[in-house]
């Protein structure tokens, strides 16, 4: 005995198929497509800059103590890239290396992690970062 519930939801099913999927994927309702999507591209301008401003800006502009103390400013790709006096905070393509990234996932000691005396980055704002120096630390 089939109930109104069981086929409203498979014609719910059917349309959700037809709708997400397409009907050239001759999918039978209930069956999930096998196509992946494509993994996002990182942009600096788009994503990353307005990230690390909202974030670090606070501390790392001119006049900041964090700019003070390391040099480190967020304020482009270039001042980005140029790092600190201390030396470069990105290694394009190799963010488990990059002291950003060692700083921000506090893998460093206690007085030199990033926001210094405060709650660390979400994990979704650091792996945007790490995708992004993953991909090359392109300034796009």
């Amino acid at each position: 005995m089939t109930s109104r519930y069981t086929v409203a939801m498979g014609a719910a099913t059917a349309l959700t198929t037809m709708l997400f999927v397409g009907p050239a994927m001759n999918l039978l309702p209930g069956e999930a497509c096998a196509a992946q999507p494509t993994k996002p591209h990182v942009s600096f301008s788009e994503d990353v800059l307005p990230l690390l401003k909202f974030k670090c800006s606070a501390c790392h502009l001119p006049g900041g103590e964090g700019f003070e103390k390391s040099g480190f400013e967020v304020t482009s790709y270039e001042t980005v890239m140029r790092g600190t006096k201390f030396g470069a905070m990105i290694i394009p393509g190799d963010a488990d290396s990059s002291s950003l990234m060692r700083l921000l996932d506090w893998r460093v000691s206690e007085d030199i992690r990033m926001p210094h005396g405060k709650k660390e980055l979400s994990i979704c704002d650091r792996d945007l970062i790490r995708t992004w120096i993953f991909e090359g630390a392109k300034n796009d």
